[in-house]
């Protein structure tokens, strides 16, 4: 399973983005699917998770009610809805997949390559 994640760039503080990954596999629902981000000199973290269905999410604490974590089934697409960034936000996103349902894996199957989100204040 390849996957592409794409919609990062600048924005002010305050602004939005929408972030894409794009999965290469017909078994796309088969895969709890996660955004996670690393920012310089920092540990990289789990963001948002989505079940399989679409019907459970988690958050971090720091973008809960800013972040939605969304899915289309049909386009092998999962979202990340970015709204009222933060300089805080700024890192490297990336999408990430697993088989288990579980929205904290001790790995994960499969990785995008990574989107850069900036937010200047």
């Amino acid at each position: 399973v390849q996957l592409q994640a794409s919609g990062g760039g600048l924005v002010q503080a305050g602004e939005s983005l929408r972030l894409s990954c794009l999965a290469s596999a017909r078994t796309f629902g088969s895969y709890t699917m996660y955004w996670l981000r690393q920012a310089p000199g920092k540990e990289r973290e789990l963001v948002a998770a989505l079940s399989k269905s679409g019907g459970g999410t988690y958050y971090a604490d720091s973008v809960k009610g800013r972040f939605t974590i969304s899915r289309d089934n049909d386009k092998n697409t999962v979202y990340l809805q970015l709204n009222n960034l933060k300089p805080e936000d700024t890192a490297v996103y990336y999408c990430a997949a697993s088989s288990l349902n579980t929205y904290s894996p001790r790995q994960y199957d499969y990785w995008g390559q990574g989107t850069l989100v900036t937010v200047s204040s």
